[in-house]
Formats: C-alpha cells, structure tokens, sequence
C-alpha cells in the first residue's frame, strides 16, 4: 500500500523562521553584495539622492550586513536606523563600527512591523526584492514601514516596480527530451518511450530560477504589472495581475515563459532603472522560468497572449504562486500554475 505525502501549511512563525534562517548565512549576503548590478545600482541612486538625503533621517528596512546604510550615512544621513530580524544583525553591527559610522547608523534587531523606532523618517530605502519580484514577500514589511514611519512627502528608494514576460526556447530542455531518442544508437536498447516521462518530470510546475540567454527569447516582453510603492497597498499584493501580448520573431518552438522585473529609482536627472531582464547584464535574481506542458511551434509574428496572476502560496505566505492562462498561436487557452519549491524539507509531514 502506498503512502501519500501530504504537504503541510506551515504556520506564520515557522514561515517567518525559516525566511529569517535562510538569511543568517554569508553565502546569500556574499552573493548580493558581490552582484555588481544590483549593489552599484544602490549605491549610486543613494548618492544622486543625497539632496533628498543629507541632513535626514533613514529607515533602511531588511538592513542586512548593513552596507545601504552606510551608503546612506556617506551620501550625508544625520540618522540611519538599520532593521534587521535575522542574526546577520550582528555582523552589521561590526560592519558599521569598522567604519566609523556607529555615530550614524544604529543597527536594530526586529522586524519592522516590531520595532518602535524613536521618530518618524524622511527617507525608506530597501532591497526587498525576491524572485520573481515578490518571492518572500518583504515588500509588505516595506509598507508598512511607509505607513508607520515615512513622514508627509518622504522619499522612497526605489519607488516604483514593473513585471514583465515573454516566451522563450530553451534548448537545454529540448536536448534532454530528445536525449531518450539517441539510446538505440548509443547502446542498442530502445528508451523513446520514456520521452513523455521525461516531459512531464522536466516541465513540471516549478518556478525555475535560471539565466536566460537573449537568443532564446522569443518576442519583445510584454510588461504586466507596474507597483507604485508610494501608493499600493498590502491588500493590492494578494493579487498582482496583468494582460500580456507577444509576437513571436521567427520559427522555433516556445517551450517556457521567463519572467523578470525592473525597479526604478527616482533622481534629480533622470530615474535610475535596475533590470533583471535577459537583455541586461545578470543579476543574482537572473529570470523566472515558466515550463510549459509542451512545447509549441511558431512561426514570424505569431501571437502569444494571455493574463498573468502573482499570489501568496496557500502553504507558505512568503512563496509566490505564477497561474498563467495564455494562448499560443490559434490554440485554446491554456492554464498552468506555477511555484517555487520549499525552502525547507521541514515543509514536510
């Protein structure tokens, strides 16, 4: 008799244990700061804020080992107040005294929703993005803070988000579907039965985080969804969804959608756009990969349309779910449901 797993939901403390757990290794922290694009990106909007920022309060929300604080405090903060839930915390601590910025930036330990900071703030600044933009859903913690703690025409850095999609060819997966075909040759033992198993095992319902090469995208993105965090709400975030039509550039078969976002930062010259698109140098976000059931041919502008919906998994609060509906050619509407694998075994009963 076989034995059915069955997925636990995991409470909202073990939820946020495991989000907070996850963050108390260097290797993550390493992987951020030395992404280029992303930690450049940051620093250089800080310093063409600095008219916004100097002289000012800072609330600087999922602080981390605290290095968008000091780049706050060096573009002329009178007061950085760096949150930070998991025990990282107390390595910015160090991080901040090494460079003589304990007069500045005062690291504490908490959640934002927490924490009872001394005064309100003229300027949030935070790197909340996840996967796919809202995995690990930081960006209400980013909210709440504009609620609780921005003052009357504070700044907000960066301010704005935008979602964007397009199919995409993968050829690594078409090798590895026709790979069953090349057995018989190889070995005499004929395995092209084994093909539609292989399918479904590798274009399977999993959010796949992968860099995505430009030749293998397909049409120009089509963008979805824009975020103006001086306005959404938390309500908003339970349901990001968009239209999206693509036109296909030539023959190939789509075998997946990627999707990707961008966040801008508002200056005084012009905003400062850090992007995840494949056309843009990687980041450590690289895409979202969406596999299709199966691949489907076209051909020079063929049409690819649909709607996407991002939401809070049913399981863990902090894991995005991705359902597309979309519409290939002269197809019928197809439906999937995207999302990312647990973090944990512990997700298990």
């Amino acid at each position: 008799m076989s034995h059915v797993v069955k997925k636990r939901k995991l409470d909202k403390s073990r939820q946020d244990r495991l989000y907070f757990d996850s963050y108390s290794d260097v290797t993550i922290h390493e992987e951020m700061i030395a992404d280029h694009v992303r930690t450049n990106t940051y620093r250089t909007a800080i310093q063409r804020n600095s008219e916004s920022i100097r002289g000012k309060v800072v609330l600087d929300v999922g602080a981390g080992t605290g290095v968008l604080s000091i780049f706050c405090a060096q573009a002329g903060a009178k007061k950085v107040y760096a949150v930070e839930a998991c025990s990282i915390a107390e390595q910015a601590v160090k991080i901040v005294k090494h460079n003589n910025m304990d007069d500045r930036v005062e690291v504490i330990r908490g959640t934002v929703e927490t924490v009872d900071l001394p005064e309100k703030v003229e300027v949030i600044v935070s790197e909340w993005m996840g996967y796919a933009l809202l995995h690990e859903s930081m960006l209400n913690s980013v909210l709440y803070a504009r609620d609780r703690w921005l003052k009357p025409g504070g700044v907000i850095l960066p301010s704005k988000a935008e979602l964007y999609i397009a199919p995409i060819s993968d050829p690594v997966v078409e090798d590895r579907l026709h790979f069953w075909y090349t057995v018989k040759d190889q070995y005499g033992v004929d395995m092209s039965c084994m093909s539609d198993f292989a399918q479904r095992c590798i274009m399977n319902s999993d959010i796949t985080v992968n860099s995505v090469t430009v030749e293998d995208v397909l049409s120009h993105p089509a963008r979805f969804a824009e975020l103006d965090l001086y306005s959404v709400t938390v309500e908003e975030l339970r349901a990001v969804k968009g239209h999206f039509r693509c036109e296909s550039f030539g023959s190939a078969a789509v075998n997946a959608f990627c999707v990707y976002f961008t966040v801008t930062f508002p200056c005084p010259d012009k905003p400062l756009v850090l992007s995840t698109s494949p056309f843009k140098p990687e980041t450590h976000w690289k895409q979202a990969v969406l596999y299709l059931d199966a691949p489907v041919e076209v051909v020079q502008d063929t049409p690819v349309t649909g709607e996407v919906s991002m939401y809070p998994s049913e399981d863990s609060a902090r894991h995005i779910c991705i359902h597309v509906d979309y519409s290939i050619g002269e197809q019928k509407t197809q439906s999937k449901t995207f999302s990312i694998p647990d973090w944990s075994s512990e997700a298990q009963s």
